[in-house]
């Protein structure tokens, strides 16, 4: 998936997590669920956007554990509400999920080329 198309997902998949959100109950447990999703779900979005401004190769290795982290918690946040009984969207499960396994593989394949990159003889 190109780096455009990847920025347009995870911005719509924030916007969905919004909108899911609004429609939870107003009952504690799903208000806190709701506000540590919302945040997850902005900071994969913006925590992407982030990286792809990186000032180096360290600093967008570092961003992008950063967003699998988030997008995982956010698979976990949706699988606790779907577990809970309180609201349960198996599309946005998911994504959450999908997100997670791309920017886990973009982590790994970053991280691979940065050993690769520095094991290379000098010019």
């Amino acid at each position: 998936m190109a780096a455009p198309e990847l920025l347009e997902r995870t911005h719509v998949f924030a916007l969905a997590v919004l909108r899911f959100c609004r429609r939870l109950p107003h009952s504690p447990e799903a208000r806190e669920a709701a506000a540590q999703l919302r945040r997850a779900a902005n900071s994969v979005r913006s925590n992407y956007r982030a990286a792809r401004r990186g000032r180096s190769r360290a600093e967008f290795q570092a961003k992008l554990g950063i967003v699998f982290e988030e997008a995982d918690e956010c698979a976990g946040w949706l699988e606790y509400l779907r577990d809970g009984n309180i609201r349960h969207d198996p599309a946005l499960v998911e994504e959450a999920r999908a997100l997670a396994r791309i920017f886990a593989k973009a982590v790994k394949t970053t991280r691979a080329n940065t050993i690769r990159l520095r094991n290379l003889p000098s010019s």
